[in-house]
């Protein structure tokens, strides 16, 4: 990894930006692929707009930086370049807005409410609807553990615990009809789990094959 997010983070003088540190090198893992290709970018959680800024110095000038965040108030800190929408997270009508107006996003971080519910209806609304290479970053996943989210361990209904299901989705080809081979299963090429990080990682996937080589005689 580069380290250019973390120094960014470092030299931050100017909107508040909020981030565990260990964050970093997992972001530029997945979103370096995007750069130079004027990608499209939905921030979800704007805190103090400094994530935003990040974003825009990372991926340029020609990126679409979206936010989306449930307070008004942060509009102001968003800056100028970036679209910001307001409202609720899990709001369908919210959502369906922000794919008609952008229509093929490349990249979804969840940074919002990190409230179980609100985090498995987001991501049941986008994740099927972004660009079939696309990336969806789910952060702050330790609060899957805490109380005041709706979380707990093995709790359900938690996002941890939809996570692993959707693991099982991902090998759904492998069941004997255990589980449907779903969209999902379909357009899904990884699950990458980090210490509080989820990362989807999109790709139509064809027919899988294994193949035996052997050394010739």
């Amino acid at each position: 990894m580069s380290g250019e997010l973390h120094r960014y983070f470092l030299n931050n003088g100017e909107r508040r930006l909020h981030k565990w540190v260990h964050y970093f090198d997992i972001y530029e893992r997945y979103f370096d692929q995007f750069r130079g290709r004027a990608p499209t970018i939905l921030e979800i959680g704007i805190f103090g707009g400094g994530s935003l800024a990040m974003w825009r110095d990372y991926f340029g000038a020609d990126a679409t930086i979206l936010g989306l965040d449930i307070k008004p108030e942060t509009e102001k800190v968003a800056g100028a370049a970036n679209r910001v929408y307001i409202g609720s997270q899990d709001d369908p009508a919210l959502l369906d807005r922000v794919l008609a107006e952008n229509p093929s996003i490349d990249i979804v971080i969840d940074d919002g409410s990190h409230v179980m519910r609100h985090m498995i209806a987001t991501f049941e609304h986008l994740y099927p609807r972004i660009s079939p290479n696309g990336v969806y970053l789910v952060e702050d996943t330790h609060t899957c553990y805490m109380s005041k989210f709706d979380g707990g361990l093995r709790r359900e209904g938690s996002w941890m615990e939809f996570v692993k299901d959707r693991l099982d989705d991902l090998h759904a080809t492998y069941t004997n009809g255990e589980l449907k081979v779903s969209a999902f299963t379909r357009s899904t090429k990884s699950i990458s789990i980090y210490d509080s990080i989820a990362v989807f990682e999109k790709a139509p996937q064809g027919k899988r094959q294994a193949f035996i080589t052997e050394a010739m005689s």
